[in-house]
């Protein structure tokens, strides 16, 4: 195994070696501290694949087995090899490891990730597929040894890659969702959900809650809500799933993109009523180095008529922003329970 690892470290340094020449010496060092042996054979392979030949005019060393002094390098053998070694572990891998994707891309994604996916087979043959969900760093460990591996090192990508993120049943490593609840809505037919960026908003509004036809109010805290809102069915789950979630942030970049992101994982309507009045409000200046995120705020301005666009348009360009706390306590929940009723 030791061997196939060496084998594949060579091939993946070979194929981005800037020159189409490479001596014996700086194979040596490029390649892991092993016995002469070794190295040989580990060369003498790369010889049988050709993937580099030896250039006659240089000549071999006398050692035994004997190796070139200088050897040219050709790339096309080496991604007909990286084929063949995918093709060759399609068999000895665990059938449902998907490897599709690694014949598009560069060699070296392949031998990064595959020591991984050998382990990643050797557990769903010895243990099956998990019968039940735990934590990242839980499952993390029982496939690689490695509890930060799935969260910190790009695990959860090639869990995807192969197509078994889902199969792993693996519980997101996010902040718990943070919301408050309206009993009263808990048996109707259709749930609302409104979303807040701010903590100051959450807190004004949560005592009108009851008095809406919402079923939750939900702290977005900033852009953790992208990874929070992951949480909800877990956190929340009730068994009519007839959901509609709206969110309400502040009006700058930030806030506009923290809602667009939202919007790609769960549907979210933003919450007109509260957006119209902060637009009658006077702005405020100082928000020139947020990132300008043009797709974010072209949807962001569908909601709005032509006359609020020009305003909004104006005021992101010149770096002026709205903040939800432009809306006071009493301000909010009177728009709220204006907006939805009062049970």
């Amino acid at each position: 195994m030791e061997g196939f690892f060496v084998l594949n470290s060579a091939r993946t340094m070979l194929a981005v070696y800037k020159r189409k020449t490479i001596e014996l010496s700086e194979l040596e060092i490029m390649l892991p501290r092993m016995s002469y042996e070794q190295f040989a054979q580990t060369v003498l392979s790369l010889e049988e694949e050709g993937v580099i030949e030896m250039m006659k005019s240089k000549g071999r060393n006398t050692r035994n087995p004997s190796l070139a002094y200088v050897y040219r390098i050709h790339t096309t053998p080496l991604k007909q090899a990286h084929h063949a070694d995918l093709l060759k572990h399609r068999i000895l891998l665990h059938p449902s490891i998907q490897l599709d994707s690694y014949f598009s891309e560069e060699p070296s994604l392949w031998n990064h990730d595959s020591p991984y996916i050998l382990k990643i087979s050797s557990y769903i043959e010895e243990k099956g597929f998990p019968a039940y969900e735990v934590p990242a760093p839980e499952r993390s460990v029982e496939l690689i040894g490695d509890e930060k591996w799935i969260t910190e090192k790009r695990g959860e990508e090639l869990l995807k890659r192969i197509g078994l993120l889902a199969p792993m049943k693996i519980i997101p490593v996010a902040d718990p969702l943070m919301f408050s609840l309206n009993p009263s809505a808990i048996n109707r037919n259709k749930h609302l959900h409104l979303i807040v960026e701010n903590k100051t908003t959450f807190q004004a509004l949560e005592d009108a809650l009851p008095k809406t036809v919402f079923t939750t109010l939900i702290y977005g805290c900033g852009n953790k809500i992208i990874k929070s809102i992951e949480q909800f069915d877990r956190q929340l789950p009730l068994s009519n799933k007839n959901h509609e979630f709206y969110y309400f942030g502040d009006i700058d970049r930030s806030g506009i993109f923290i809602w667009h992101k939202l919007n790609q994982k769960v549907p979210a309507k933003l919450y007109l009523p509260f957006y119209q009045a902060c637009l009658s409000k006077d702005t405020l200046a100082g928000k020139t180095n947020q990132r300008y995120d043009q797709e974010a705020i072209l949807e962001f301005l569908t909601y709005f008529s032509k006359g609020e666009n020009l305003q909004l348009l104006t005021m992101l360009e010149n770096g002026q922003y709205l903040p939800q706390e432009v809306l006071k306590t009493k301000e909010l929940q009177e728009i709220w329970r204006q907006s939805h009723g009062i049970e």
